[in-house]
């Protein structure tokens, strides 16, 4: 914040619409749209949700050095590392509509094993089984 109580415009508006696409594209419009419903309701929740869909999104995600599978695997991993298991589940859909198969995330989850420990790679699969049974329904 500057001495006024505007805040300063640290994502380029251009930034902020390619990560609303790269968001888009990975975890599907429903999602996207919820969440930037919640922030336009919210003055509280709408700056952190700008910064995620500019920052995280958009100069992160809309980098050239990575495809969005691989993008979707590194996200995946780490999640499960860390045991965020709402965000897990949020990103398991995005790399399914990344184009991951079910059989690469089963062998997602037994590597995650091996560096991540088991209770870790067991509460994944249950996160992983939720998902994969929402999206059949």
């Amino acid at each position: 914040m500057t001495n006024s109580s505007k805040p300063v415009e640290l994502i380029s508006a251009e930034t902020l619409a390619l990560g609303e696409r790269m968001r888009r594209a990975t975890l599907g419009d429903a999602h996207v749209d919820r969440s930037l419903k919640k922030a336009k309701e919210d003055t509280f929740l709408q700056p952190l949700q700008e910064t995620v869909m500019g920052l995280a999104w958009g100069a992160v995600w809309g980098r050239p050095g990575l495809d969005v599978k691989s993008r979707s695997l590194v996200t995946v991993s780490i999640l499960i590392a860390l045991g965020r298991t709402t965000e897990l589940a949020v990103h398991i859909n995005g790399a399914l509509n990344n184009g991951w198969t079910k059989e690469e995330l089963q062998e997602i989850l037994i590597h995650s094993s091996a560096y991540c420990g088991w209770p870790a790679a067991l509460e994944a699969s249950r996160v992983a089984k939720e998902v994969l049974d929402q999206r059949a329904a």
